[in-house]
């Protein structure tokens, strides 16, 4: 049975799963660690954190900061996009460092999973008031980190543009993932079939992104390669939320 606690600390609430109580405490380390990277370099460049749009790339920035620079430039929209999937990607790289065989942390719906275990990890999808209710990604066992990053206009306090009630990427580029997961949210302007298929190239096109999933109302499109959807029982109480 994996071990499973809600971190809370300031802005961040993070759900950490992992195959051992210890790699949990390495997490938490993790996660204030590039909370700190983070906040110090927002305290000498302040618009980092502010714009909405591309960052200037900063060549003497900590890594952790270069990855989210790359992932919101990617889609021309402002570093901060990339901010909730890079925490959990560092978090989980650092427990699977430690020896972890799974873990996993979703930080508001912005997911990183290492899972070598000898089964899939089944990772529901929540879609607010949507008709797209008790789905859920089958992930199968890989040595590599996944990131399933989810954006929403109609859910949960993230700033959004768009119309949709789910949009889900999927990148072994957590940072990636979570900035797409923004642009593809911001793509979908109006509601309806015809206007998601027009909103999923707005990220499936890009290198380094797996694939994409995009929900609004009874609606649900599709691009890229997709983990099996499976059945799931979406219990919202234990979702990561702010």
């Amino acid at each position: 049975m994996h071990q499973k606690e809600v971190f809370r600390f300031k802005q961040t609430i993070v759900t950490i799963l992992a195959d051992k109580a210890d790699f949990i405490e390495i997490a938490k380390a993790e996660i204030l660690k590039s909370r700190l990277v983070i906040e110090n370099y927002i305290g000498v460049n302040p618009f980092f954190e502010m714009t909405l749009e591309a960052y200037e790339f900063d060549e003497t920035a900590p890594s952790l900061i270069q990855k989210m620079i790359e992932a919101g430039n990617t889609f021309g929209i402002g570093p901060m996009s990339a901010v909730a999937g890079t925490i959990a990607e560092a978090a989980v790289l650092k427990m699977k460092e430690c020896g972890a065989s799974f873990a996993l942390v979703d930080n508001g719906g912005d997911i990183a999973i290492y899972n070598t275990e000898n089964r899939p990890a089944v990772v529901g999808v929540y879609a607010g008031n949507s008709a797209v209710q008790n789905l859920g990604f089958s992930i199968e066992p890989s040595d590599e980190i996944l990131g399933i990053c989810t954006s929403s206009g109609t859910v949960g306090p993230s700033i959004s543009f768009g119309k949709a009630d789910a949009a889900i990427v999927f990148s072994k580029n957590v940072s990636l993932a979570d900035s797409a997961a923004t642009a593809l949210g911001n793509a979908l302007k109006e509601g309806g079939a015809e206007n998601i298929e027009k909103a999923l190239p707005a990220v499936s096109n890009i290198f380094g992104i797996d694939g994409a999933v995009l929900i609004q109302g009874e609606n649900i499109g599709m691009a890229g390669k997709i983990p099996k959807i499976v059945k799931a029982d979406v219990d919202y109480d234990i979702i990561t939320k702010g």
